[in-house]
């Protein structure tokens, strides 16, 4: 997403949190790039969870030079900067916090301790209280999928514009029908959240072969419990991933996404897609046509969806052209028309905030 954004505006400088150029691409480093203090804390970037409270001061008292147009991309703090005067704040969201908002979810899917629970919630309490008052400092939301946007009038009172993430699809590499192995696939970052083990416990249950990509601190709780069919690949460069993605019988995610850029990759390279029918990808998966969407995140829901994709011959070229809908190309075209739309509409004194 970033990057996207910056390819719309290459000059524009670039506002954050923290930046370790180490850990970043290469191509960054010639990027105008700005850090707040926290930056400049010890181990900011090692262990940035342990710094929350720190956020919300940082992006409130970052000050902008003079723009006419300020445009964020948040998931929880970055819609908190003051716009400089004159200038239009756009926020693109990935989600309001999740953390905040939805905190019974999130510290169950985190396996906090009690002591950890009772801290947090008096403080995401005040966190809300903060989050909302900030709202006056944007004048138009981007949500990045359906949800999103739903989260956004619900927790928030505003609306916004549904614009999805840019995704490369055109980087998939789809192979024809008796190219594609007989495997399952799941990609992500091993954390209990995505909920491998839903799709392990499945998968050992049916017999399915199941390969798994990422690595994280689930790893050997998961192995522990994977049968003879399940096979962790760990991390895995990006070659070897699209061969993955193209050779699968379907990929698996049974964590509700805000959006899921890695399930339109899946479609991309012609495979069909078996995911939670919630979040994201209630827009990313057409149902029967492009995947399968799971009913209810349980190992009983998931085997169902698993016999339901036997019954059902996918078309790949149906995959892909459902993916195209998702290309960057069709995010710059549309962004920039609601940026262009934004200014003319706030010039011309027609509008000024879309509540």
């Amino acid at each position: 997403m970033l990057e996207a954004l910056h390819a719309l505006a290459p000059a524009a400088p670039v506002f954050a949190s923290m930046y370790d150029p180490d850990a970043m691409p290469p191509s960054y480093r010639a990027w105008d790039i700005h850090t707040t203090w926290i930056n400049r804390l010890p181990g900011s970037t090692e262990s940035h969870q342990r710094l929350l409270p720190a956020y919300p001061v940082a992006f409130s008292r970052l000050r902008v030079p003079g723009c006419e147009l300020l445009l964020s991309s948040s998931s929880a703090f970055a819609k908190m900067v003051r716009p400089p005067t004159g200038a239009v704040h756009i926020c693109y969201t990935h989600s309001p916090m999740r953390f905040a908002w939805d905190l019974d979810a999130y510290v169950e899917r985190e396996r906090l301790s009690p002591a950890t629970r009772l801290v947090l919630r008096p403080f995401m309490d005040v966190l809300r209280r903060h989050d909302r008052a900030t709202l006056r400092r944007v004048h138009r939301f981007v949500a990045n999928s359906t949800v999103v946007r739903d989260r956004i009038r619900a927790f928030w009172g505003r609306d916004a514009t549904v614009i999805h993430p840019p995704v490369d699809v055109d980087e998939m590499a789809p192979v024809p029908e008796s190219e594609v192995e007989d495997y399952f696939l799941m990609v992500s970052r091993l954390v209990p959240y995505k909920r491998f083990d839903l799709a392990i416990a499945a998968c050992n249950q049916l017999r399915l072969p199941l390969r798994i990509v990422g690595s994280g601190r689930d790893r050997e709780a998961l192995e522990a419990t994977a049968g003879p069919t399940i096979q962790f690949l760990g991390r895995v460069d990006d070659e070897e991933l699209r061969r993955l993605y193209a050779r699968c019988r379907a990929a698996i995610f049974m964590s509700e996404d805000d959006f899921g850029i890695a399930q339109v990759e899946a479609q991309a390279a012609g495979r069909p897609v078996i995911a939670l029918g919630a979040g994201g990808a209630l827009d990313t998966v057409r149902d029967g046509e492009t995947g399968i969407l799971v009913r209810e995140q349980t190992v009983e829901s998931l085997g169902e969806a698993l016999r339901r994709f036997e019954t059902i011959r996918f078309s790949s070229e149906k995959s892909i052209a459902h993916a195209a809908t998702f290309s960057r190309a069709r995010f710059e075209r549309d962004l920039t028309a609601l940026v262009d739309e934004t200014l003319t509409q706030v010039r011309s004194g027609e509008r000024y905030w879309w509540n």
